[in-house]
């Protein structure tokens, strides 16, 4: 790596050939360790174990090196860090941490005008954090910065808020166990970033994104709130459908009924997640230790499927299944878009997006869809991935970018 970067250096007045030769083999070298990521990824993506790798973000460090285009300085954003004492998510019973940090990532244009600035809310998924996008290792900010640097995007502010809990984090509803999470970031969230920073507080000027259930969030948002928000892009969502498996036939339920406390819940890939999902949409906070109902109980010491508790779970989670009571919302908006990685070692996902792809179709609401080639999280955050080459183009695209 050093020797490619003197290289680097002399080539920018001698040798121009050797310099054009060296960032072929670096972008060669760069998609053979692509290729192993998406191996390694793909391979260990199940529900919630492949929440623990995504709070790495999973982005390549090598990827900032090779895209800045050195004949061009590209200026630096500020990132701001500021922190709300929750008084919504007082009411839970997992134990939340009720002061909430929001990272604030402002242009570099930011400090030396005094206009206001359309915002886009992005939602980490379960295990994340905002801490943890932002981290030394990664590439949120350089990314962001080359984005507007190079014209791919005007200027704006990403607002990314604390959703990490006890209990693996945030389903973005509003729970008497787990929190209130949708209250929370449209009352409490929202109104701070308008009133801290110059922002244009117009829903035409506000747009949502996310990964995994952060996208799930983000369509959430934008299916619940159109007043507020008008803009959506979701990295790989999941929970848009109820995808190719029974739910009941892939969680150990004995072990999950006898564990005492969420710690003991860990060995079992789903059961976790299917913990922290019924706490956040069967929730019961008379039923200790975890606070909610389930759709398979226990009767005579043998798992039995609930019916109504299934259907009561599916009603409130599933996207496709809001999209009943929501779909007018969703066509008032400017732009909706999502899309998926083939290569999700959870197969349900691949389905349910091709199914919700498929509804909004035939409910005649307007909607950018693409399946890629890749996982569920190795193509987002790297040089040139879905988030410089898509994401951010989709928002440059529909978003006002000036008061009006």
């Amino acid at each position: 790596m050093k020797m490619i970067t003197m290289l680097d250096q002399i080539s920018k007045s001698i040798l121009p050939a050797a310099y054009l030769i060296c960032r072929i083999s670096k972008r060669q070298n760069l998609q053979i360790g692509r290729q192993f990521k998406c191996f390694v990824y793909g391979y260990i993506l199940a529900l919630t174990m492949v929440i623990q790798v995504h709070g790495q973000s999973g982005i390549d460090d090598t990827a900032q090196e090779i895209s800045i285009d050195r004949s061009k300085v590209i200026k630096q954003g500020t990132l701001v860090t500021k922190y709300i004492n929750s008084e919504i998510l007082r009411d839970n019973r997992i134990g939340i941490d009720l002061k909430r940090s929001i990272s604030v990532y402002l242009p570099p244009g930011y400090h030396e005008s005094r206009k206001a600035y359309p915002v886009i809310y992005f939602f980490h998924s379960l295990g994340g954090s905002n801490e943890r996008m932002f981290t030394v290792d990664n590439l949120v900010q350089p990314l962001l910065d080359r984005a507007i640097g190079n014209g791919i995007i005007d200027e704006f502010i990403l607002v990314a808020a604390n959703y990490s809990s006890p209990t693996l984090g945030s389903w973005f509803e509003n729970s008497a166990t787990s929190g209130r999470w949708l209250d929370y970031t449209i009352k409490e969230v929202v109104p701070f970033v308008d009133n801290n920073f110059r922002t244009i507080r117009h829903r035409d000027s506000r747009g949502l994104a996310g990964e995994f259930i952060g996208g799930y969030g983000a369509l959430k948002f934008a299916m619940l709130y159109p007043e507020l928000f008008s803009v959506v892009y979701a990295l790989h969502p999941v929970g848009t459908g109820s995808g190719l498996m029974p739910p009941q036939g892939v969680v150990d339920w004995r072990r999950l009924h006898k564990s005492k406390s969420f710690a003991e819940l860990w060995g079992d890939h789903y059961a976790p997640g299917f913990v922290a999902m019924s706490q956040a949409y069967l929730p019961n906070p008379n039923r200790p230790p975890f606070y909610c109902d389930f759709f398979v109980e226990l009767e005579n010491g043998e798992p039995q499927l609930q019916p109504d508790n299934l259907k009561k779970l599916q009603s409130r989670f599933h996207l496709d299944e809001l999209l009943d009571e929501y779909a007018g919302n969703l066509r008032k908006m400017r732009g909706i878009a999502f899309d998926w990685g083939r290569y999700d070692q959870t197969q349900s996902h691949i389905y349910s997006n091709q199914a919700f792809t498929r509804k909004l179709d035939h409910l005649g609401i307007e909607h950018v869809a693409e399946e890629y080639n890749g996982g569920a999280y190795d193509k987002n955050w790297i040089s040139h991935g879905r988030v410089e080459d898509n994401m951010l183009p989709f928002f440059n695209q529909h978003l006002v970018f000036r008061e009006q």
